[in-house]
């Protein structure tokens, strides 16, 4: 900015997403990087600036974070979990990825900061969507559980931070990321492939939009300088939306094996799941989940710069060298 690198100051550092996100603007002339951490943090090199912060808390205090920041990037948050063992999970959402957002942006626009980019969720618009109707950036929000209620909260509080300072809000929300290093249950599908197991999922006619980690990570970089990004609300995706099926079967050209896939009907698939009380699951492999994302490519003259065949195969080729 100015001609000089633009200082950007990141949470979750240590995060899936944070911790890409760092890594990709490390290697920019065009930014100077900072971190908050609260654990032993190795930054990608020696021009990492790191602040060190206590729990993520509604009353912490960020002045060394974001002084002479020009961007924050908010990727830290309480994130979803199917099974939450939480005593009050919803009170939890709240605290962390409301109040606890809300006040490090106040700060950051005291602090003049110009821009705060929160990555929020799809979750915001919904759990699945009708054949033909993906969900758009600027439609009304239709959260289901309190994740994704907590983050619609915190993207209301942001919109009206910016409506009454300086500061520019930009709000990304991300469907399913995978890439290297991803954990849960894509890390389960992988292994699984790689095992051999029969899956009965070869006649699964869903669509589900995913989002390759360096495509979020280059969206993201993207956001803290087009000036068009201000104060908008962007969806992202690999472009290419896939079934379940094709998407296993991707998996399985990426590890060099066979996709062993039976062609169980869906109808038989989703009633067994609820008897066995996995409603939640079967949704998430027979349903669909589609986004557009023509408003983010045309608006930020974007397009993502990895296939998914190309994300795959590094995700693939990620978890043989670090499984087990």
């Amino acid at each position: 900015m100015n001609g000089r690198p633009a200082m950007i100051a990141i949470t979750g550092a240590t995060g899936f997403v944070g911790g890409a996100l760092v890594r990709h603007l490390a290697e920019r002339s065009a930014f100077k990087v900072r971190v908050a951490t609260r654990t032993t943090y190795v930054p990608p090199n020696e021009s990492v600036e790191q602040v060190r912060i206590d729990s993520l808390t509604p009353d912490l205090n960020w002045a060394d974070f974001v002084s002479n920041a020009d961007v924050v990037v908010h990727a830290a948050a309480r994130v979803h979990v199917l099974n939450d063992g939480a005593e009050d999970p919803e009170a939890e959402y709240f605290r962390v990825n409301v109040a606890s957002t809300l006040n490090l942006a106040e700060q950051a626009a005291a602090a003049g900061v110009k821009r705060f980019i929160f990555i929020s969720s799809i979750k915001v618009n919904g759990e699945s969507t009708l054949p033909g109707a993906p969900f758009t950036a600027d439609q009304p929000a239709s959260p289901v559980d309190p994740y994704g209620v907590s983050k619609l909260k915190a993207e209301q509080g942001l919109r009206e931070l910016a409506r009454r300072t300086s500061m520019e809000v930009v709000i990304i929300r991300p469907v399913l990321v995978y890439g290297p290093g991803v954990k849960a249950n894509f890390m389960s599908m992988i292994r699984w492939v790689g095992k051999g197991v029969p899956l009965p999922l070869g006649s699964v006619n869903n669509r589900r939009s995913l989002v390759a980690l360096d495509n979020l990570v280059d969206l993201i970089a993207t956001c803290a300088l087009h000036p068009a990004a201000g104060n908008q609300t962007f969806l992202v995706s690999d472009g290419c939306d896939l079934s379940t099926t094709d998407l296993l079967r991707q998996v399985a050209r990426s590890l060099g094996k066979p996709a062993r896939l039976l062609p169980v009907p869906v109808w038989l698939l989703t009633t067994a799941a609820s008897a066995m009380g996995k409603k939640a699951i079967s949704q998430r492999l027979c349903g669909s989940l589609e986004v557009d994302i023509s408003k983010t490519c045309t608006m930020l003259d974007w397009t993502p710069p990895s296939s998914v065949e190309a994300a795959m195969n590094k995700t693939v080729r990620y978890f043989l060298e670090h499984k087990e």
